[in-house]
């Protein structure tokens, strides 16, 4: 099994991140791609997140579906914060087998060298990369930056999606309509719970 491993909080999961999924299962002979919830990201406030369950039961019952689709649960029994490095060590033990390719945006490259053991993770199980969306005047990457290799690093040319899960929070708080950028399990979910300060559409 060769599995495409999408770390995030998905706070919410939103039809840019199903894009991307999609994408990376058709164009890296995956077979399947995970999307694994991260509790506590270490580089983000954890006062921001909806409760862990409940993002990683939206991600379930958006992508129930879709076989080759999973929301994986791994780093809720890890020490926290949680670090990819150690979820690898985990998933390595579980499944020897198995090839693993890590799903990161183009902006994670800036920071990649800040990640626990990152050369380690570029060598041994190595990233597909997805681009963004730069901000107007944005310059491109600093010195430092991990370049793509074509191999530990590996750019694909997936859409640029430019939806922001900050963005939908904050839309959903002030009843905006999220519609076609939420998937509606999501949407259903959120207004069931009341994540995220959601108020109904007038």
């Amino acid at each position: 099994m060769k599995i495409g491993l999408y770390f995030g909080s998905f706070n919410p999961i939103h039809t840019g991140h199903l894009i991307i999924g999609q994408h990376m299962l058709s164009h890296h002979g995956l077979d399947e791609v995970w999307f694994v919830v991260t509790p506590h990201n270490p580089m983000k406030q954890a006062a921001d997140l909806a409760p862990e369950h409940d993002r990683l039961e939206m991600v379930k019952r958006v992508v129930a579906d879709n076989p080759r689709l999973r929301a994986e649960d791994v780093e809720f029994g890890l020490p926290r914060p949680n670090y990819t490095a150690h979820t690898m060590d985990f998933l390595r033990r579980r499944n020897p087998d198995w090839s693993f390719r890590i799903i990161i945006g183009e902006d994670n490259l800036r920071t990649l060298q800040q990640w626990a053991r990152w050369r380690e993770l570029v060598d041994g199980t190595g990233f597909l990369v997805y681009p963004r969306a730069r901000a107007e005047g944005e310059m491109d990457a600093p010195e430092g930056t991990v370049a793509p290799d074509g191999q530990g690093i590996v750019l694909s040319p997936a859409p640029i999606i430019s939806i922001s899960s900050t963005y939908l929070r904050s839309a959903l708080a002030n009843g905006d309509s999220a519609r076609y950028l939420l998937p509606d399990a999501a949407a259903e979910y959120i207004r069931e719970n009341a994540l995220y300060g959601f108020k109904a559409e007038d």
